[in-house]
């Protein structure tokens, strides 16, 4: 389902920050990212089941990501897949060349998809970070300004116990930060869960609430399959590290990729 944290102009440094995790089934055949022979400028992981990816970058500055809305009282069978929205922005399909035009057919295509929210934008240095998120159960978009954010599976404004828990632990880790930061990726590896009566209800079991209610999530079927930290700085690079994680929540790899700016 995935989780986000996010810091625009924040740093001095690298006016753009996302550490973030991917959660999802282990049996679900992944390919891990890299940049993408068919599009060499998208660096992305790959799911190799429906053929998206729930976050990416391009070597122009493009950036999408997405998580599931939780509430299974909404999810139909055989909606289209939530992966083809990152790549359709990141390889700039016809309706997604500007994020206004993107935005327009984000709100006409809202029911063909279950529920998601959308983060797409790009930074260029000198004309710094513009980000965007769309919930397309509300129909509602967001405009990421200078500040900290966190996002997880139900509104951006949702105070869930993990993004309020994971956005003040990167609000106390801005400071001196480096691509390929252990403390980024520390904050992504909390694996606290919250107290039963900070637990949200999104409609499924109680039990399986407070499992996916830590940053990490750890689960034999389930859980926390890799963490990403993307850092962009206002130099004209982007550095990318991933590191994959098995069912025991142990780090089975780490990769990482820097790339300058195209113009």
């Amino acid at each position: 389902m995935c989780i986000l944290f996010i810091a625009v102009n924040k740093n001095p440094h690298y006016p753009l920050v996302i550490a973030a995790n991917r959660d999802e089934f282990f049996a679900r055949p992944t390919a891990q990212s890299g940049f993408w022979p068919d599009s060499p400028e998208v660096l992305a992981g790959k799911d190799l089941e429906a053929g998206g990816s729930w976050m990416g970058v391009t070597t122009h500055g493009r950036i999408a990501a997405l998580t599931n809305i939780r509430d299974p009282k909404r999810m139909v069978a055989n909606r289209k897949s939530r992966g083809k929205l990152v790549l359709d922005y990141l390889k700039q399909a016809e309706h997604a060349a500007t994020p206004k035009g993107y935005l327009q057919w984000l709100e006409q295509c809202r029911e063909a998809f279950n529920g998601y929210n959308l983060l797409f934008g790009q930074y260029r240095p000198g004309s710094g970070v513009q980000l965007n998120v769309y919930n397309n159960h509300t129909n509602s978009h967001t405009t990421l300004d200078t500040g900290i954010y966190g996002l997880s599976n139900a509104d951006i404004n949702s105070p869930w116990p993990k993004t309020s828990r994971g956005v003040q632990a990167l609000s106390a880790n801005l400071d001196n930060i480096q691509p390929e930061d252990e403390r980024l990726f520390s904050i992504l590896k909390d694996a606290q869960q919250a107290n039963d009566a900070d637990l949200p209800e999104t409609g499924i079991p109680r039990e399986w609430e407070k499992q996916l209610s830590s940053i990490f999530i750890r689960g034999e079927d389930y859980g926390t399959r890799s963490s990403t930290l993307l850092l962009m700085d206002n130099k004209g690079h982007l550095h990318w590290s991933e590191r994959t994680f098995n069912n025991q929540g142990e780090a089975t790899k780490t990769i990482s990729f820097s790339s300058h700016f195209e113009r």
